[in-house]
């Protein structure tokens, strides 16, 4: 790299486990200074200790944590990847839990829409900036169980067609990836409160699953194709998952 030419920039959120752990260490690979941010201070420094970068204490849901972040991160940013998300709980709407929704909504929608609007700047003042979303394939369609989540990842969806919009005549690529069954340590069971069993049926049978690390290689080559390429959506899933509904088992 030539000496005058700054080391590329990038900021995974949610990067304490799984995807946003992958995706730190895909891209600092590829070459980039990752900022480090999740809320587990010790995992994320336990990541930078690994592959560098910087590790930042950093709760999206709250709008001085995220000012912090682009406080540390400064005015020029080259990637930002909006991890940082979940899924809590499965009841039914009959039998939904109104605070689970509502988490769910604040970190898929909410926190993803602070950190953006706190960093545009920064990825708008670096001339070829991009911004990619972690939604989900239950952002296209529902299934029982799922309505909280599903209508939480529909709101990352739109928000990322919305921004791409607004950014339109801006130096930045707005980009989302859609991910279907990818097994994590963590996601399914903080999603069943720590009940292995219900966690490890939703895998149940299926021979390859999606990794974190497939997700983090997408990620990657979505960021480092040329400024004036913009993948719009790339949706994701293991072969044996041909639909939401219709998955291999053996």
């Amino acid at each position: 790299m030539d000496q005058q030419t700054p080391r590329r920039t990038a900021v995974v959120t949610g990067a304490s486990s799984g995807i946003g752990a992958a995706t730190a260490r895909a891209l600092a690979a590829a070459g980039y200074h990752v900022f480090c941010a999740a809320r587990r201070r010790d995992r994320i420094e336990a990541l930078v200790a690994e592959i560098g970068g910087t590790p930042v204490a950093c709760d999206v849901t709250s709008e001085s944590s995220v000012a912090a972040l682009a406080e540390l991160v400064g005015d020029r940013l080259d990637l930002l990847v909006n991890n940082a998300g979940g899924a809590f709980g499965a009841a039914p709407v009959a039998q939904a839990d109104s605070d689970d929704w509502r988490r769910m909504y604040e970190v898929n929608v909410i926190g993803l829409m602070q950190v953006t609007r706190a960093l545009v700047p920064a990825l708008v003042a670096s001339g070829a900036g991009a911004i990619l979303n972690v939604g989900s394939t239950a952002g296209r369609i529902a299934y029982e169980g799922g309505a909280g989540y599903t209508a939480a990842k529909h709101g990352t969806q739109v928000v990322t067609e919305t921004l791409r919009l607004e950014l339109w005549d801006q130096p930045v690529r707005v980009m989302e990836i859609a991910p279907g069954m990818v097994k994590t340590d963590e996601f399914a069971l903080v999603r069943f409160e720590g009940d292995q069993d219900k966690a490890d049926a939703v895998y149940a049978g299926v021979a390859e699953p999606l990794t974190a690390e497939d997700i983090a290689d997408a990620i990657t080559w979505m960021a480092t194709r040329p400024p004036h390429v913009n993948v719009d959506e790339l949706v994701i899933r293991p072969r044996a998952q041909a639909a939401q509904h219709k998955v291999h088992r053996v």
